[in-house]
């Protein structure tokens, strides 16, 4: 079995001069992490979730100046993508995701035929006979972060530690969500001015020191970890097989998922986890 063999197509492709927010809604209405940025019908780049996410929470000057609807794709897109021919292994695809810190390859024979991505081969894992545990693919340290935490602070961990998900925690240690690069790219993180989104909170305040009478202002605030977290999917045990735990992450529609030993979160195994282990 091929490249070819697990690739999605027809590929979906977008102009580069077309905006970030019409971007996001192809990846959300198609499911789908990965366009092919096309100029007169050839490929000359490529735009990601990870990419979205990335430079919509950075909020950079240069974007706080223009109103997030006429940002181009041109600004966010991967000049040099990555490719692979049709007729390379599934292995050679995976060893290339893992090398190059990616999760999609455009499948190119002359043109553009389709695309590979951690998901397809994970799809192609799950139907193997493979007898690795759990235990043996998963990832022992757990990027945590407090529900609390900007969304900023999120997208620095993730990079720091090279890493497309991170658990969610709140005051009492216990993890309460996930976030991952989906959260962040598809959340609304820039407002029409290209400001960070905030959200507004009601605050009550005494008239005075000493007083009894109480009124209510609203304050602006900016969204944090736990507006974005989705719920913590299930739990895969230590000793359970890793085919069992591809299955889940794709039923569930997540690309990691805690591992337990007992009711104790003791790692994370995660797609990128499934990916190196296919040989």
């Amino acid at each position: 079995m091929n490249v070819k063999d697990i690739m999605s197509s027809p590929v979906f492709t977008i102009a580069p001069e077309e905006n970030v927010a019409y971007a996001r809604n192809l990846m959300l209405k198609h499911k789908i992490s990965t366009l092919v940025v096309a100029k007169n019908e050839e490929m000359i780049g490529v735009i990601t979730k990870k990419d979205l996410g990335k430079r919509l929470a950075q909020a950079e000057p240069m974007w706080r100046r223009r109103p997030i609807d006429k940002i181009p794709v041109s600004m966010v897109m991967n000049e040099n993508p990555i490719t692979i021919y049709p007729g390379a292994t599934i292995a050679q695809a995976s060893e290339l995701m893992i090398e190059n810190g990616i999760n999609s390859l455009a499948v190119v024979n002359r043109e553009v035929m389709g695309i590979v991505t951690g998901t397809d081969i994970m799809k192609h894992f799950s139907k193997q006979d493979v007898r690795n545990k759990v235990s043996e693919l998963m990832t022992e340290d757990i990027v945590f972060v407090h529900r609390h935490h900007t969304i900023n602070h999120v997208v620095n961990e993730m990079e720091e530690n090279r890493t497309s998900r991170v658990i969610v925690s709140d005051d009492s240690d216990e993890s309460v969500g996930m976030i991952t690069t989906s959260n962040v790219a598809f959340n609304s993180m820039v407002n029409n001015e290209g400001n960070l989104s905030s959200k507004s909170i009601k605050m009550t305040r005494r008239s005075s020191p000493a007083g009894q009478k109480e009124y209510r202002y609203i304050k602006e605030v900016p969204l944090v970890a736990e507006d974005i977290m989705s719920e913590l999917p299930p739990a895969i045990g230590i000793d359970d097989l890793a085919v069992e735990a591809a299955k889940t992450m794709i039923s569930e529609n997540t690309i990691a998922l805690p591992v337990v030993n007992g009711e104790r979160i003791v790692g994370i195994i995660s797609r990128r986890d499934i990916i190196r282990a296919v040989r």
